[in-house]
């Protein structure tokens, strides 16, 4: 048996593989806070350029979760995501995966997305409905909720296609088990961090079968949301502005 929280990640790659196989070949996209570039493999039929500020390192502040390394030394275009030095309407898609947390203005950001984007353009987002603080100093929320989503993004001009949750409470209750021992570790006892994994697995075993049973928990918490939206061919007003 798969135990609960450990589905995250490769559920959300699979989301983005599948949203990027559907855009049609030659296709001029930005990944907007590329990072290491983990998803310029799924753009191979795709016109690709990727966009970061560049100063995370891997060590951050040394506070909370940090990778130890990053390298993004590949990126195309280096700047500021609220201002990105391209022309109105450069890109068919937009692609955001797992950065506007740390980004002190999101909104400022989607309206940046709103700007380059062609009429008609894609936007693809994920980011975490809730997050331990990671990437610091460089962590500016935990994550968005749906409404987030709901409310910004038709203001901007972009209408959303599909809203789908990234796991459940149960999932999520999981992963948070399964960090016991580094958490304990960390900032606790390490040989509690060894009870607590210990303890933790029959729990996990019981919250995977909940969640198979699951019965739309995800309103209440799931690890992220990934949203797929549609920059209008005719702006309002109000999204002009």
């Amino acid at each position: 048996m798969k135990l609960a929280g450990t589905n995250s990640d490769q559920a959300r790659v699979d989301w983005v593989a599948k949203a990027l196989m559907s855009i049609p070949n030659g296709y001029r996209i930005l990944d907007a806070g590329a990072g290491e570039l983990r998803l310029k493999p799924y753009c191979a039929h795709l016109d690709y350029v990727s966009q970061d500020f560049c100063q995370y390192e891997g060590k951050g502040d040394g506070n909370a979760l940090q990778t130890g390394a990053w390298d993004t030394t590949r990126i195309d275009i280096v700047s500021n995501i609220v201002s990105i030095p391209v022309p109105d309407e450069s890109f068919d898609v937009v692609l955001c995966s797992e950065v506007l947390e740390h980004i002190p203005d999101p909104v400022a950001a989607i309206k940046e997305f709103a700007r380059i984007l062609k009429p008609g353009g894609t936007l693809l987002v994920t980011a975490p409905f809730c997050s331990l603080t990671h990437f610091a100093p460089y962590h500016f929320a935990s994550g968005l909720n749906r409404y987030w989503y709901e409310e910004h993004l038709p203001a901007m001009g972009i209408n959303i296609n599909q809203i789908t949750p990234n796991g459940n409470w149960f999932e999520f209750v999981g992963q948070e088990l399964s960090r016991a021992r580094l958490v304990s570790r960390t900032y606790s006892s390490v040989f509690f961090g060894w009870l607590m994994l210990a303890a933790s697995i029959p729990l996990r075993m019981m919250l995977s079968m909940l969640s198979k049973k699951d019965r739309g928990s995800s309103e209440l918490l799931c690890y992220g949301y990934m949203v797929c939206a549609q920059k209008s061919l005719i702006l309002s007003g109000s999204a002009q502005a």
